[in-house]
């Protein structure tokens, strides 16, 4: 039987695909009446001209389809860097694709609680806050990324101020995890998970003008792959990233 949450994770990934699809679409009829304008004129374009670009980027982790009761609690944030190599598509040179690689660390706070039972089997539980005092409980990543993506700039060789919207996906992998639980005296680190998913894949957002954009990023996996909480719940839980990234030549 599918839970609510996996048929509602479904329809999400659905509408993040046809979101992107439409914004393909719209980039590249906007290209072609820009190409049926520039026929008219000599302008000649520089050959070599790309963007290729360092990036960084800061943001908010809001977590999705948490189990019932479970709330978000405590740091939630992300830092995100890497490098992109453009390889342009058209003679204009506005549209192209872009690979690269980068890394990614991300906090995640919660009231779902990781732990282990002293035979090793992994235990989620929510903690109910009337019962359980505690300082801090949340999980923490560090991911290595591949970004792919589909690239529309208002961009020229001599303009370094310009419109842009970035779409597409990273593919990572979570080299480094921990879940960590801690009240007065008593600290619990997690490092091992078995049911903790480390390929990681995510679609991807970007948009603004000059340095600083807006960003998303949503994840197209859970974290946990068969894990249910002590109440009896599927643990369906996914990262949204909403922040700012800032694009260095």
């Amino acid at each position: 039987m599918i839970s609510s949450s996996t048929l509602n994770g479904k329809r999400m990934i659905s509408k993040v695909v046809k979101i992107c699809l439409l914004i393909v679409l719209f980039i590249g009829a906007t290209d072609a009446t820009a190409q049926q304008e520039v026929q008219t004129d000599t302008i000649d374009y520089d050959s070599k001209y790309r963007e290729d670009q360092f990036y960084i980027g800061v943001g908010y982790n809001l977590l999705l389809f948490k189990p019932q009761d479970a709330i978000s609690k405590g740091l939630s944030g992300s830092m995100h860097f890497g490098f992109l190599r453009d390889m342009p598509l058209n003679e204009r040179r506005n549209i192209s694709i872009a690979m690269g690689l980068g890394a990614s660390f991300n906090e995640y706070g919660s009231t779902l609680f990781i732990g282990e039972t002293l035979q090793g089997a992994s235990v989620f539980t929510v903690l109910d806050e009337g019962d359980i005092d505690f300082d801090r409980n949340g999980f923490s990543t560090a991911v290595i990324e591949v970004p792919f993506e589909l690239r529309w700039r208002s961009s020229a060789p001599e303009t370094y101020k310009f419109w842009r919207v970035y779409t597409g996906f990273r593919l990572g992998y979570a080299y480094w995890y921990k879940a960590t639980f801690k009240q007065g005296g008593n600290n619990v680190d997690q490092t091992d998970i078995p049911e903790f998913n480390p390929v990681r894949l995510s679609a991807t957002l970007s948009f603004g003008y000059n340095t600083v954009n807006f960003f998303a990023q949503y994840s197209l996996n859970p974290f946990f792959d068969g894990a249910v909480t002590t109440q009896g719940e599927t643990v369906n839980m996914l990262p949204l990233k909403l922040g700012f990234i800032f694009y260095i030549l």
